[in-house]
């Protein structure tokens, strides 16, 4: 073997023992995002308040998780992500503690914002390690997998939490995850690099007026908003669901055991982690047809909830498991999202631009979770007892709303990113187009943008 293969060689598990690490930050987070979800009744119970005060707990996480996205982007591209992965990891074991150990409302709020603001700093700088240490066709089957390692974290929320909540008690099961997100911190500081040795760092210190400039040229770009709104239209419904009122829906709406909950949540975890490779693949090998992929299953969730919250009294249980697994591929699917950022954007702008669409999600979801709250309570279902299947109807047919808007921003954005693709000279063929061709033994190339500044769909 020569020198340079064997260097090679060095890099490239290199690349893998960085990713490990990487992806165990982000199993790491994910258990902390939706620590609450199986602890929802019994946050109710420890603190005595309302659907709507409960519901505000992961509004607030959120709130605080969407709001530092951008500032987050902004010093990846400043700091790097290897930083920004050890300081999130950090702040929510924090944060898990003090909530271990909280008594009082006020603590537990403090104690979801530290989480909140953890959980902000992870994702998007592991997603920024990944695209340093693996070439750029690979990156979108790369981005699937740190994802499909995350849904472990809900695996550890739905079911050792849920038996350590119900054994030993609430502080030793959040004291044991946030040593858990410890750990992660410290492998973070022994392990990851920015890059992989030899190679530029592309960290840049830049003016307040460049940064906002960078923002504002990435925002114009119709490909970034693509991006934004595909993030917007996918996530919000198994957010929701998996990170507070998917368990109550199905204990107190739906009428099943917490054994059964507990497992139709697991079946939502295997699902978005199986889903994500497959769509990894599509979007690598078809990146003209990425839009196709996000509208898909967009019509997918709201045809199975329509039928979920019209069946007269409580569903089947089989319906209910096809509902989890719709409402699962949109955590897979949301990352779709942030490929079209990548590929609208050049490098020093990169991590702005992922901000950004990553804001989008998770302010649907925030929106989501507090209404579903509020209305609950308007309907007075304050307390687990009186949860209903219909008040639960009402509250998530707020839904359709968020979609048609998500939706329209995806058609208008496509539209204006064919456009510009045209400008550019490039035309993608239609696919009734492609399939005549096919059918006549012929085969009709469509040409996938190359460049940071161009992005293509169809």
């Amino acid at each position: 073997m020569t020198a340079v293969a064997a260097a090679r060689e060095r890099a490239a598990k290199g690349a893998w023992v960085v990713f490990a690490v990487g992806a165990l930050a982000y199993v790491v987070t994910v258990a902390n995002r939706t620590s609450l979800a199986a602890a929802g009744l019994d946050a109710q119970h420890r603190y005595g308040i309302s659907a709507g005060t409960l519901s505000s707990f992961a509004v607030l996480q959120f709130l605080v998780y969407a709001a530092l996205q951008v500032p987050v982007g902004v010093l990846i591209d400043r700091w790097g992500p290897r930083r920004l992965v050890v300081l999130g990891a950090a702040t929510m074991g924090a944060g898990q503690l003090v909530l271990a150990f909280s008594t009082q409302t006020w603590q537990a709020v403090l104690a979801r914002v530290l989480v909140g603001a953890g959980d902000a700093a992870t994702f998007v700088s592991v997603l920024r390690v990944t695209t340093n240490w693996f070439p750029p066709q690979r990156v979108p089957v790369m981005t699937q997998l740190v994802g499909l390692f995350g849904q472990l974290g809900q695996v550890f929320s739905f079911v050792p939490l849920v038996a350590l909540l119900h054994g030993p008690g609430w502080t030793p099961a959040y004291a044991g995850i946030g040593a858990f997100s410890l750990l992660a911190t410290a492998l973070s500081v022994i392990v990851l690099r920015d890059v992989p040795p030899g190679r530029e760092n592309p960290r840049v210190t830049k003016p307040l007026r460049e940064v906002g400039g960078d923002l504002r040229a990435a925002l114009r770009h119709p490909g970034t908003r693509l991006g934004l709104w595909s993030h917007w239209a996918t996530p919000f419904s198994g957010n929701a669901f998996a990170t507070l009122w998917g368990f109550p829906f199905l204990v107190s709406g739906q009428g099943l055991s917490a054994g059964t909950a507990s497992a139709l949540l697991t079946l939502y975890t295997v699902t978005a982690a199986g889903t994500g490779p497959l769509f990894g693949t599509f979007v690598a090998r078809h990146p003209l047809r990425r839009s196709w992929l996000v509208l898909a299953i967009v019509g997918a969730q709201a045809v199975v909830w329509a039928v979920v919250l019209l069946w007269s009294g409580p569903a089947p249980l089989a319906l209910l498991a096809l509902l989890v697994v719709v409402a699962a591929t949109g955590v897979p699917g949301s990352l779709v999202g942030f490929d079209y950022a990548r590929t609208s954007n050049p490098a020093h702008r990169l991590g702005g631009a992922t901000g950004m669409t990553n804001v989008m999600g998770f302010a649907a979801s925030v929106v989501l979770i507090l209404l579903v709250g509020v209305l609950l309570d308007v309907q007075g279902a304050g307390t687990p007892a009186t949860y209903s299947l219909e008040a639960f109807r009402v509250a998530f047919a707020l839904q359709y709303p968020l979609w048609a808007v998500g939706v329209a921003g995806i058609l208008v954005s496509r539209r204006q990113t064919r456009a510009l693709m045209a400008r550019d000279g490039v035309v993608v063929p239609r696919v009734r187009d492609v399939l005549r061709e096919r059918r006549a033994g012929g085969v009709v190339h469509a040409p996938v943008p190359a460049r940071h500044d161009a992005a293509g769909d169809r």
